[in-house]
């Protein structure tokens, strides 16, 4: 009977182990279908052929699109990036601050100063090319200056 025992709890074992295997080869199977669902057995290579182009375009264009991000930056830091006006009174026969200067810089600070000058029944504009914050053909008044380091100050946000 001990042999019996023992032979009856072998072919229990090899069931389940059988079991098992199946369990993991139907679900290999049904894998391997969802892979290859819509293709014969000669398209399966052609499909992985295709997806290999695929991936080496994509891989191409992306270093397109970093070289031409790349340019985009560097040109970047020539544009208006920071600005700034700082209103005033240059003389005292008038009402209040009517002029006004605009400084207008790229990200090395050069750029032009923008100056109104307001007086009775006439304005006058002054343009000064300003390179690293400094005036390049003609010297930059105080208030000049001033409006250069208020728009230093004024980083553009990025969010």
């Amino acid at each position: 009977m001990a042999n019996f025992e023992i032979l009856f709890l072998g072919e229990i074992v090899l069931l389940i182990g059988l079991a098992a295997v199946s369990f993991f080869l139907f679900r290999t199977i049904a894998h391997y279908n969802k892979l290859t669902k819509g293709t014969n057995s000669g398209e399966l290579g052609k499909v992985l052929e295709k997806m290999i182009h695929s991936n080496d375009q994509m891989e191409k264009s992306l270093a397109d699109f970093k070289i031409e991000l790349e340019k985009i930056n560097h040109q970047a830091k020539f544009h208006i990036q920071k600005m700034a006006i700082v209103r005033f009174n240059p003389f005292k026969d008038t009402g209040s601050d009517q002029s006004f200067i605009l400084a207008m810089l790229d990200e090395t600070d050069t750029g032009v100063v923008i100056t109104s000058l307001h007086q009775r029944g006439i304005t006058r504009w002054y343009a000064k090319n300003v390179k690293a914050g400094k005036g390049i053909d003609h010297e930059l008044s105080a208030d000049e200056l001033n409006a250069i380091k208020n728009a230093q100050r004024a980083r553009p946000s990025i969010t």
